[in-house]
């Protein structure tokens, strides 16, 4: 497994992670032995770096990885953990609390249900309109200096809100979507973390399943899956969307590839600092997205991609509209908090 650092003050993790929400009901139901198996083949093929939020399945998640990890030694994996989201016993979102006195609570718990004594990359899911960001970061950095987290990462922030984060602790990620379907980041984001030393997990590198090839217009999602609220999955933009698909399908048959890996090897070829965090949720999807890390993109490949697929191609946003709200990192214009 290729390794890349994690930013400049960060450590060396796989060039591909692992994201694991999708094991804790979001996608609608998971099998568990099947996740618990795929967490594994992850590690086995050299991925070390497993994401997770505290309200995934609230806590399902935590527990779920403290269960794969008990044959497995501590120091093989970096666990990246978000915090902040807050939800009701329906399973509701109710806001985020990123406070300083709450953020040494919600560690509290997440150390309980890894297993563990410390966390590799603790991060605030999103930002708290009413804590400055400089609050939040500071209250983890007595948590990295108590020896309770290594590293400090940031998620769905813009530029001002990454550097104020940046001056209080040195930050070695930041979580946010990026694919051939997302390219928001590639304007002022992704700059300013290249500035700072700052690496890119990009979460959605599939665009939470549209862009694996594997999904059609006829396909039911079950109750409970976060897909049926998405707007890039629904009604017309849904059959624009899988126009896109088609037409990255012919570029991927025509590499011997399939659609899944050439939509990963693209976000790869984006430059080292960008780690891919996969979904994958079951032990197949694992291997072909793993795969992606022998697809090697011409600079014609890469033409052909961008004609089939062009920056800001995608019909409807990626989060309903509730929640594209408190996405710090689409706002045009930072009021300073």
């Amino acid at each position: 497994m290729i390794k890349h650092p994690l930013g400049a003050a960060g450590p060396q993790v796989s060039a591909l992670g692992l994201g694991c929400m999708g094991m804790s009901g979001m996608y609608g139901p998971a099998d568990r032995a099947e996740s618990i198996a795929t967490i594994h083949a992850a590690l086995d093929s050299g991925i070390d770096l497993l994401d997770t939020g505290d309200f995934y399945g609230m806590g399902h998640n935590e527990l779920l990885i403290a269960e794969a990890l008990k044959t497995r030694k501590r120091d093989q994996v970096r666990l990246s953990v978000k915090f902040g989201a807050l939800r009701d016993p329906s399973g509701g979102w109710v806001g985020y609390d990123a406070r300083p006195a709450a953020v040494k609570n919600f560690l509290a718990y997440t150390l309980q249900r890894l297993g563990t004594d410390y966390i590799d990359i603790y991060r605030p899911a999103r930002i708290d309109p009413m804590v400055p960001i400089e609050d939040t970061i500071g209250a983890i950095a007595e948590l990295v200096k108590a020896g309770y987290v290594r590293y400090i990462g940031l998620s769905e922030v813009g530029p001002e809100t990454i550097r104020r984060a940046h001056k209080v602790h040195p930050i070695v990620d930041l979580q946010i979507e990026y694919s051939l379907l997302s390219r928001g980041i590639e304007a002022e984001i992704l700059p300013t973390t290249r500035e700072l030393g700052i690496a890119v997990t990009a979460y959605g590198v599939l665009t939470r399943g549209l862009l694996s090839g594997h999904w059609s217009k006829d396909r039911v999602a079950p109750s409970g899956d976060f897909r049926t609220m998405t707007p890039r999955f629904q009604g017309a933009n849904l059959d624009h969307n899988l126009k896109l698909v088609e037409a990255l399908r012919g570029i991927a048959e025509a590499k011997g590839v399939t659609v899944a890996q050439i939509a990963i090897a693209w976000v790869l070829s984006r430059g080292d600092d960008v780690i891919p965090l996969i979904g994958a949720r079951r032990r197949d999807r694992l291997a072909e997205s793993v795969a992606a890390l022998s697809v090697q993109l011409t600079p014609a490949d890469k033409a052909r991609i961008e004609k089939a697929v062009p920056a800001g191609a995608a019909a409807g946003d990626r989060y309903p509209s509730q929640l594209m709200a408190h996405l710090d990192s689409e706002k045009r214009s930072q009021a300073k908090r």
